[in-house]
């Protein structure tokens, strides 16, 4: 027999897509607000701050323990904190060169390439196909790095924050494989933090020291990392990966509107069809790369 819910409560499928949502708008919510501290911390300040913060919350909630864990599987998170610091680095290297959308939009071919390269159906190379098509669109053929359109050494960033996102997600798999619930998470990012703060501090110098830029650079840890992640952790026990799939990839079209609202960033026309070309081709790898059924993500 169903239960019978409230009238005001939202129904129980919607809350983890809404969850979702959230999460993803709170991501770009934070890069633009990363984006203003740029002239006085610098990206590398920021980054260092924002992963400091992420560090804090994350050890407070998973309090992961060192003793007992196997020298291989620490070296494993060892590896890992190295990928996300120097994602968290490149992607905001990006952020200071090239509008928000674009730099979010290239960084995606790092997940896309780990579920086409992942795949054995040669109709996914249909979905490879169609994101390079977007890039292509999307770069003007390649006339917009040089004609001044889009910074060469910026979509260099982002590209590298792809590669990077790539080893994100095969390297999140096994260290979550032998660690508990977010232990080796929370352990990666303390390492990403002691990673980047002294590239922050040779680039921000004295004002790491200041209250208020402090306070906005753990506003963006909060809304870039503790908020969505938590928001996530707790919508993927109910999600199907390509329901989850199919949502963050509309994280481009998000990013390009944050960046317009917040920013004040605007995009072309090319580039906005490009954007849309990639954000088709990750929710079509996400919906047939996945089982039809509603089996949430582990």
């Amino acid at each position: 027999m169903p239960t019978i819910r409230p009238a005001t409560a939202a129904p129980a499928s919607t809350r983890p897509v809404a969850m979702i949502l959230v999460a993803v708008s709170s991501v770009q919510i934070g890069a633009a607000l990363a984006k203003h501290l740029f002239p006085l911390l610098g990206p590398s300040g920021t980054v260092a701050v924002r992963l400091v913060t992420a560090a804090g919350v994350l050890l407070a909630i998973a309090r992961p323990r060192v003793r007992g864990v196997r020298r291989r599987h620490l070296v494993l998170v060892c590896g890992f904190g190295v990928v996300l610091a120097v994602m968290n680095l490149s992607f905001y290297a990006s952020l200071q060169r090239i509008p928000l959308g674009v730099s979010v939009t290239v960084e995606f071919a790092g997940p896309l390439a780990v579920a086409v390269l992942g795949s054995r159906r040669p109709r996914d190379l249909l979905w490879a196909a169609l994101a390079g098509s977007g890039v292509v669109v999307l770069t003007g053929g390649g006339t917009a790095l040089t004609d001044g359109s889009l910074d060469p050494l910026g979509v260099g960033f982002a590209l590298s924050a792809a590669a990077c996102w790539a080893g994100y997600i095969v390297l999140s798999q096994r260290v979550g494989a032998v660690l508990p619930s977010l232990q080796g998470l929370a352990l990666a990012i303390t390492v990403a933090a002691v990673l980047a703060m002294p590239v922050g501090v040779a680039t921000a110098g004295r004002a790491l020291l200041r209250p208020d830029l402090l306070a906005m650079g753990a506003a963006v840890g909060l809304l870039s990392s503790a908020v969505p992640w938590g928001l996530e952790f707790v919508a993927l026990r109910s999600l199907s990966q390509a329901t989850f799939g199919v949502l963050m990839s509309i994280e481009p079209a998000l990013a390009a509107l944050a960046g317009f609202v917040l920013l004040h960033e605007k995009l072309s026309a090319p580039q906005l069809v490009g954007m849309t070309l990639i954000c088709l081709a990750s929710a079509g790898a996400a919906v047939q790369g996945s089982p039809a059924s509603a089996e949430p993500v582990a």
